[in-house]
């Protein structure tokens, strides 16, 4: 049974910025503490015996909404980390997300036993969160904004401030080409599955509370949840 962790605000304004009709956020992956090293899996996953992606073209160069995103060097990743299906080990009900905090994944469980696997970077100690909650909406290339708090931790980040109307979307933007926003009872729990273009953080700890993605893998997962997923954070 998954407990369900009520949320503070403060803690997770360094993850996202002003919940208003805009849904501008403020994951930031400038300057933010320092990297670990993955651990020891929490959740073990089990291999399958199907067709994989092929990481040579999944990772590959393209164009998406108009903007160009770079091949990703997939043979610097652990390959553990690699996009890939496997059997589901987290027990949840297909359409669920399930985050392995520890383990660095994210499963997207699927009908017939399998899960879609996806590496990522998650939240540095002190900023992550755990519970449930539902996705409840979505954004492609989305502008990112940093809140006030933020600005104040890092003045380097005044010029993407909500004063200044944030930075604009594109591939330096730490949002990358996607972002799913997460809600908790109907609030705005501030914390984001998002895309990210530094691809040297899959794997570990470093963002503000926020699950990054590979580029090319949050469009992935976009295209296969729809709002009002459940999405269930374990640590």
């Amino acid at each position: 049974m998954t407990t369900i962790v009520s949320l503070s605000r403060r803690r997770f304004l360094g993850c996202a910025g002003v919940a208003s009709a805009t849904f501008l956020t403020g994951c930031s992956t400038q300057g933010i503490g320092t990297f670990f090293e993955p651990v020891v899996n929490a959740i073990v996953p089990k291999t399958y015996d199907g067709e994989q992606p092929d990481p040579a073209v999944i990772y590959a160069a393209r164009t998406d909404e108009g903007f160009s995103l770079p091949a990703i060097p997939y043979k610097n990743i652990p390959q553990r980390f690699y996009r890939q299906r496997v059997i589901d080990p987290t027990g949840e009900a297909p359409g669920t997300v399930v985050v392995d905090t520890k383990a660095r994944y994210l499963y997207l469980v699927e009908k017939g036993g399998t899960a879609m696997r996806y590496g990522v970077s998650i939240g540095k100690d002190g900023f992550a969160w755990q519970g449930e909650g539902v996705i409840q909406w979505r954004k492609k290339w989305p502008r990112w904004t940093p809140p006030d708090e933020m600005v104040a931790r890092q003045p380097k980040l005044a010029r993407y401030s909500i004063g200044n109307g944030g930075q604009a979307p594109g591939i330096t933007n730490p949002l990358g080409a996607r972002a799913l926003y997460i809600f908790q009872n109907g609030q705005d729990t501030l914390y984001r599955l998002h895309g990210n273009p530094d691809w040297r953080s899959i794997g570990k700890a470093q963002s503000s509370g926020c699950v990054r993605f590979i580029n090319q893998d949050i469009i992935d997962l976009y295209d296969r949840v729809p709002e009002g997923a459940r999405i269930v954070v374990r640590q």
